[in-house]
């Protein structure tokens, strides 16, 4: 059987890649986006002079978990002010990364309602206007910068969206560690969390393929040596970089098989529990790993080169990571109970990242 990896994304990394956004953007229009705290750190100004006249927009009222309630009148006020410009850049989390993919995306109307009834249909389409996207991260974690999808949650009606075309793929992604130095001990360990999630979702995955293999199982090995360092040691310019490329490099595994059970639960965690992504993706890595474990003989040889031979050891092993890292790995931990868990689950494995597990029925 033929495998095939591709992605489409000019990835610049390393200490100092920021300031490319200059040539990368000569004689254009752009529009930034970018998390409200950036002012404040000093990085709004820095993107300001960097860009110079070519900015024309900015949006730094990105919040956690973009919401159709607040971004109706981003996007709305975005194609009527900076419709001309070529370009959008991201800078910041998978909040502002996500937010960007969402502006980028245009309807004819420039009606926000209009985009989401597209994506309620579930059927692919051709927007009527498109941006394109350079995608700078500010956290070791998300991998938007690498991948088409991006989230649009609607807590009140209890939905969410996911929005994936090829124009959501960011052209440049620019991976700078020096980004990352502010980032607080929470943080760190929520969006290092994903990263772990992504890699081990692209392995327990029926899209799986060797190279995303590779990927995958170099970016769970930094991560699981690297991120209780790191939360110890916060300032540590090498060990943000260890963080960064794994992170990446978990991207780049989940690019080409999309997620799968664990972020499946995580969705309902989060709209019916308020569970942050990072959390909720990660806590049930271990009950994840036990279903995967024994359905397929090539996903368990990829398993053990990480975790070796024994289920039950490479449970514990995760299992003491995550509690290492302050996380519980129980539903029961965020008031859960057995039989809700159990509905959570056989609702998550129907689900379209649910399916992509190698355990589901649906599989």
């Amino acid at each position: 059987m033929t495998a095939r990896f591709h992605n489409p994304v000019d990835t610049r990394f390393g200490c100092g890649s920021l300031r490319e956004l200059a040539s990368l953007t000569a004689n254009q229009d752009v529009a930034l986006v970018i998390f409200p705290e950036a002012r404040a750190l000093g990085l709004l100004n820095r993107l300001q002079l960097l860009l110079g006249e070519r900015l024309v927009h900015v949006v730094e009222d990105v919040q956690p978990n973009p919401d159709v309630a607040q971004l109706r009148d981003t996007y709305e006020r975005f194609w009527r002010e900076a419709a001309d410009c070529q370009t959008v850049i991201a800078v910041g989390g998978g909040s502002a990364i996500d937010t960007a993919k969402a502006l980028i995306v245009g309807t004819e109307s420039g009606s926000f309602d209009d985009l989401l009834e597209l994506l309620s249909s579930g059927r692919p389409f051709v927007p009527a206007r498109a941006k394109t996207l350079i995608a700078a991260p500010t956290t070791a974690g998300t991998g938007s910068e690498v991948t088409p999808w991006a989230t649009i949650w609607d807590t009140a009606g209890q939905k969410k969206y996911s929005l994936h075309l090829d124009c959501t793929w960011p052209k440049v992604a620019i991976v700078d560690p020096e980004l990352m130095m502010t980032v607080p001990a929470g943080v760190t360990v929520s969006t290092g969390l994903d990263a772990l999630s992504h890699a081990l979702e692209s392995i327990w995955n029926v899209n799986a393929n060797p190279i995303s293999d590779t990927f995958a199982i170099s970016a769970i090995e930094d991560i699981l040596d690297c991120l209780p360092k790191l939360r110890r040691d916060l300032g540590n310019r090498e060990l943000r970089s260890r963080m960064a490329q794994a992170a990446l490099k978990a991207g780049m595994a989940f690019s080409n098989t999309k997620t799968a059970l664990a972020h499946s639960i995580s969705y309902e965690m989060t709209l019916r529990y308020g569970l942050p992504h990072g959390i909720a993706c990660s806590f049930t890595l271990p009950l994840v790993l036990g279903l995967a474990w024994g359905r397929d003989e090539a996903r368990d040889r990829t398993l053990q080169r990480v975790f070796g031979p024994d289920l039950h050891k490479a449970q514990a092993r995760l299992r003491e990571f995550l509690h290492s890292l302050d996380v519980k790995t129980e539903f029961g931990d965020y008031g859960v109970t057995a039989k809700e868990a159990e509905a959570i689950i056989e609702f998550a494995m129907q689900g379209a990242r649910g399916r992509n597990f190698i355990g589901s029925r649906a599989a």
